[in-house]
Parts: C-alpha cells; structure tokens; sequence
C-alpha cells in the first residue's frame, strides 16, 4: 500500500470519527425529540382506539429502544472510542444480541401495521374485522418471539476476540459457515422487509382507489 493509500484512509478515519462525534450525536437528540412529539399525537383520546395508531406506537417503542441502546453505544465507541463492551463479555453479548433484535422489530411492526392498513381499506366487511387490537397484540408478540429466539446464536457466537497481544474487540466469529450465515441471512431479511411494505403499500393504494371510484352513496355504505 502506498504512502498516499494510507493517507487517504487515515483522512477517510478522521470524517467518519468526526461525524460519529458531532453529528450522529445531533440526530440522536432529534431523533429522541421525534419520538415523543409523535407520541404525544398519537395519546390523544380521538386515536386510541385505532389499531394502526396502536401499532405506530409500538414502533415507536422500539426505534425508541434502538436509538437509546445501540444508537448511543455506537456513538460512544466510534465518535469517544469508549469501548466498554470490550472489557466485558456480558455487555459484549447483550449489545449485538439486543442490535439485531430491535433492528428487526421496528420494520417488523411497519409491516403488521402496513396489512391492518390492507384489511381496514377491502371492500369485503369480514375480511375488515380482521382488523382489531386482539390480532395486533397477538402478532405483535409472536414477531417479538421469533426475532427473540432467531438471535438467540448472537448470545453464542458473539464474544471478546484477541486481535493482537495487547488489543481486545467483541465481534462476532468470522469463521466458516457462521459468517456467510450471517451476512446472507442480513441481507435477505432486509429485503423481504423492504418488498413487502412496497408491495403491501401497492395494494392498499388500490383498495383506496377502488373506494373513492365508487359512487358516494355507495361508498358510504361501503
């Protein structure tokens, strides 16, 4: 590697040190300020009864987890370079397993949330009553579940690494099959997530379309 290669990527480690210091910090107090703003409209007593706000504030519970969790750690060892989950196997543990966890439940709940949308806007009046708390509280906890015990191989596999005689980092085994499981399994998840709010999206934009087409008399019987 050349000398201007070095440098390059030295400069390269400084912006991102830099933004992880100053700006990723500014985003999280706005991201935090966020939430509870949309919380506070989401508590008013006209919309606590809707199932689709009940599921927006269980996503905002869990982004709210995630921000103040990995978020924060992340600022902590990129921006300070306080890295205290290298020191322990606990903390180690806990904050890959807890990473993965609220990554996925917050797009998971926006999906749940995207096929009430579905249910509520069909035509047909069964397939509309679907559509209640009981179900959003029954597949709300059988998604927490299964992302649960799907990273339960975080808590095995994730520990604290001797990289050189005198430096420790805690990281995930890179070894063999558990590697590739990782990196595929990530980048599946993500998009199937991404294909199915698209796709969820499409048809209840259809279903809107077929109501307004419809005369208003009809449409209010609808």
């Amino acid at each position: 590697m050349s000398s201007s290669d070095s440098y390059e990527i030295q400069i390269f480690n400084y912006i991102f040190v830099y933004i992880y210091r100053y700006i990723i910090p500014v985003l999280y107090v706005m991201a935090n300020i966020g939430n509870l703003f949309s919380a506070l409209v989401f508590f008013k007593r006209s919309w606590r009864k809707n199932v689709c706000v009940f599921y927006f504030l269980i996503c905002l519970f869990f982004n709210s987890c995630y921000i103040n969790s990995t978020m924060l750690a992340t600022i902590f060892i990129t921006g300070f370079n306080i890295n205290l989950e290298n020191f322990s196997r606990v903390l180690c543990k806990v904050f890959y397993y807890t990473s993965y966890i609220f990554t996925r439940l917050s797009p998971t709940v926006l999906i749940l949330a995207s096929i009430d949308r579905l249910l509520i806007s069909s035509q047909n009046v069964d397939t509309r009553l679907y559509s209640s708390k009981r179900l959003a509280y029954f597949s709300i906890s059988i998604s927490t579940f299964f992302w649960i015990i799907f990273y339960i191989h975080a808590l095995i596999k994730v520990d604290i690494y001797q990289i050189y005689p005198s430096a420790f980092t805690c990281y995930y085994d890179t070894s063999g099959f558990y590697f590739q499981f990782t990196t595929f399994s990530s980048l599946i998840i993500n998009i199937s997530l991404s294909i199915a709010l698209i796709i969820l999206s499409i048809l209840t934009f259809k279903n809107v379309c077929r109501i307004r087409s419809v005369p208003r008399q009809q449409r209010r019987q609808v």
